[in-house]
Formats: C-alpha cells, structure tokens, sequence
C-alpha cells in the first residue's frame, strides 16, 4: 500500500514562490509539504534560470519577515533610479529635458517608505538559493525529485497522488507549479490569453562604467530594452524580439550578438561583456479564469502570466503568497478549516482584481509601446511628459511599484503573521 503522509498544506511547486509561501505558512506554525520535480541543487544552478528580478521592496519586506531576506539582501543591488525613453538611440544624459524621456527617483519618496529604494534587483539563482537555505533552516519537509500526477478531492480533504505511487493528505492544495499547471488543470480551472509572437532574450553584462543603482527602460523602434543594475557593476539585460530573430540571436556567434548588443546598447555606459549564457523566454499573457477551487489555490505563474514589461510579474505572485499565508493563518487560528470554500473566497477577493488589473495595464501598455506610427508616439511622449511634471503623480506611480499601495498583507508590511 502507498506510503501517505500528512500536512496543513500541499504546496506543488518549490519555486519562488511556492518556496515564500511555504516559509510564510510556517513562520504563522501551519505546516506545509513542498514537491517538485526538481531538488534545489538544480533550480540554483547558473544554466537553470537565468532571468533577474525587480523585487518591490514591500515583497522584499515578506522575505525578511520568514527569515529568508538576510540570506538574499547580500546579492540584491538597490534601484535608486528608473530612467525611461522613447526614441531612437538608448540612454538619456542627467538634466535632459524631452518630452520622450521619465525619471523616477528614491529619494522622492524616501520619507514615505522608511529609505527604501524603488526596488531590487536580484539574479533569480540567488532568490532560490537562499529561499532553499531558508526552507531548510525553517525544517519545512520537502518532496524532491517527485511530481504531483493527479489531485482528489472530497468533502473532508484533498490527496496529492504522487507520480511515484505515494500520497500527501491535507486540508488543502496550493498550485504553484508554473504556466502549464497540473494543480490548475487538475482543477478544472480553465486560462485565457494569448502568445504575443515575442521572447524575451537574456544575458548579464559586466559595465565599463559604475550604474550607480539606475535602471533604463528603453522604448526602441525594435522593442523595449532594459539594462538593469546587478551588484558588482554587472547589468541583466532583457529585450523584446520577434521569436524567431530572439532565437537567432541567442545562438549567434559572439562577434554577431555583440554587435546587436552594442546597436541596442548604445555607448552612454561605456563597453560592455557579456558574461554567462543567453536565454530566451516566450512572452504570453495567461491568466487563470479563477484563482481558487474547491481545496485548491493558485499562486505565481500558475494563476497568472504576464508581459515583463513592467518588471512585475514575479511581485504578484509573492503578494499572492502573503495574502494567502494570512488569510490561512486567521483561519487557523479561528478554528476553521483552512480549505472551506469561504475560506478561500476571501483570498480570492483579495487577489483577483490586483491580478486582473496588472495584466490588462500590462497588455496595453506593451502594446502602445511596440508600435513606431507617429501618431502613437507623439501620444505617448505626451503622456510621459505629463508625468514626469507631475510631481503627485511621479510619486504615485513609484509607491505603486513598490508595492506600497493598497490593502496590503501584513508580510507585505514587514509584519510577522
């Protein structure tokens, strides 16, 4: 007969953010079971994910209050500008004055947050190596290599059958386990959106010149591209290419890539190197036509896919993460049962129209930025002019960024739960 163990709650997924939800459920003393097919030897190797992240600093208020900031914070590089344009050539010299150009600044905002920086930027196989340090320190049970095949559920509970014959019973299941779900398919849940024909292509650069904590976001012809500061003056740099130009490049001989590199580039920061393998990500919206199910949730990537135009789509799965955890935790302590429908419900609530709203702004946003018609262009200049001479605005829209905005969990506050 299988084995069959037991938990508060299944969490499919050991990602980022299965991983915080995990730590999060635990620091409130509920207790969580974590699968995945991968170990985290694997997911904190170079090759395996080579994608940086702009990390609010409220989400990264929600690792320091599990226990796992402290092991993170020394690779996270703090953004203390956002500098974007709209033209023809990248970069945009300090005092410039176009309608074409935006800036966003820390320090306008400084009183308002306690010092903290727009955000952070953090290579992702830092984030899970020291999620992974975390979750062992915190003595959570971890089920690696092993794959959640199929998901019962009745009345008193749910059962995660296992692909290699064993079960894990509890009162609820958490699908954190990417775009292509088992948990949400196994759900019923079903997902719209569509493929946006453009990957993502990645690469981390040593600089010539010192960033000093700037990120440029810039609106080209031919795509957005980003250069987003790293520590030790090394840069992520993403960039938005039809699929099949996105793939040539990353298999580009290097004297090729680099002059594409130095065409989008530009020379306002000095040379560049690259360092380390390229990587290319299809870019699609997906989003989960529900976040919950009976005895199941979704977090991350399996309730939501979007445009990483905005630097945001890793935020709202932690925020995820913290409203879930707290909504799981009152229940707890409350008595009732943590899967209950009404349970559920709330985090729902809390979740969806976030959820909703970012990837609709996100669509639009790419959209009236991937096109180079006049018309458009001279639109959009004047809005960024607006903006950027609108002091209240400017603010609204940095805080917003950083996750300050809103009925935020207590995580999200820095709060223990």
């Amino acid at each position: 007969m299988a084995e069959t163990l037991t938990a508060d709650v299944i969490i499919s997924g050991a990602g980022i953010a299965g991983a915080t939800l995990a730590l999060a459920l635990k620091s409130a003393g509920l207790e969580p079971i974590l699968i995945d097919p991968l170990v985290f030897e694997v997911q904190i190797a170079p090759t395996f994910d080579g994608r940086a992240s702009a990390v609010a600093f409220s989400c990264f208020r929600q690792w320091r209050a599990v226990g796992a900031g402290a092991l993170i914070e020394p690779h996270a590089q703090r953004i203390e500008q956002i500098l974007v344009t709209d033209g023809r050539l990248p970069g945009a010299a300090p005092g410039l004055r176009l309608p074409s150009f935006l800036r966003f600044d820390a320090e306008e905002i400084a009183d308002r947050v306690d010092g903290e920086p727009l955000g952070y930027m953090v290579e992702n196989r830092h984030i899970r190596a020291g999620l992974a340090q975390a979750v062992r320190a915190a003595g959570i049970q971890v089920l690696a290599p092993a794959r959640v095949d199929r998901v019962e559920v009745d009345g008193a509970g749910a059962r995660a059958v296992l692909d290699d014959g064993r079960v894990v019973a509890a009162p609820l299941v958490v699908g954190s386990d990417g775009r292509a779900s088992t948990v949400r398919r196994q759900a019923g849940i079903g997902v719209v959106g569509w493929p946006y024909g453009e990957v993502g292509v990645v690469a981390t650069v040593q600089l010539e010149r010192p960033h000093q904590g700037v990120a440029h976001e810039h609106f080209l012809p031919s795509g957005p591209f980003a250069i987003l500061p790293l520590t030790e003056d090394r840069a992520s740099l993403v960039w938005t290419e039809r699929a099949d130009r996105g793939r040539a490049l990353a298999v580009a001989r290097d004297e090729v890539f680099h002059a594409h590199l130095g065409r989008r580039f530009g020379e306002f920061m000095g040379g560049v190197r690259v360092s380390g393998p390229r990587f290319v990500y299809p870019l699609a919206l997906e989003l989960a036509e529900a976040m919950t199910a009976p005895r199941i949730a979704l977090v991350g990537d399996s309730a939501h896919g979007v445009h990483p135009i905005a630097g945001q789509g890793l935020n709202l799965g932690l925020k995820d993460c913290a409203a879930l955890a707290e909504v799981l935790a009152e229940a707890s302590r409350l008595g009732e049962d943590i899967g209950a429908e009404a349970v559920l419900a709330r985090y729902a609530r809390w979740r969806r129209a976030d959820n909703v709203a970012l990837a609709v702004a996100t669509d639009v946003f790419n959209r009236l930025f991937s096109t180079d018609l006049a018309p458009v262009r001279l639109a959009r200049d004047a809005g960024m002019a607006l903006v950027n001479r609108i002091g209240p605005a400017r603010r609204f829209f940095m805080r917003e960024a950083g996750g300050a905005i809103g009925d935020l969990p207590r995580l999200l506050r820095g709060e223990a739960l």
